[in-house]
């Protein structure tokens, strides 16, 4: 296979892993109840998605610094994607909607 398409893959699956980890830690926030197991929850949760995603880059890289650097950067970029996509809403637009849009 050429080197562009490993590349390729391997951003890919960066991304993959980014959605995973911080799609997690979006519904770990958003799901746990205020609770005495909260801490427990949120604990798991992080070992959870650092487990794979470590396991992810590991499997992905095979050594190979540049695989693990496009890895790297899909992560990344998930990262980037997950945080635009789960913004809330600017104190205006609340304000608007509280408002009845007037």
């Amino acid at each position: 296979m050429s080197e562009a398409l490993i590349l390729a893959g391997s951003l890919l699956a960066g991304v993959l892993l980014g959605a995973f980890f911080f799609g997690g830690l979006w519904w770990t926030i958003r799901s746990s109840p205020p609770s005495q197991w909260s801490g427990l929850l949120f604990s798991a949760s992080l070992l959870l998605r650092m487990a794979v995603a470590i396991t992810g880059f590991y499997l992905v890289s095979h050594g190979e610094w540049r695989k693990l650097v496009a890895c790297l950067v899909g992560f990344l970029l998930a990262r980037i994607a997950v945080t635009r996509l789960i913004r809330l809403p600017s104190a205006t637009s609340v304000r608007i909607l509280q408002e009845g849009g007037q």
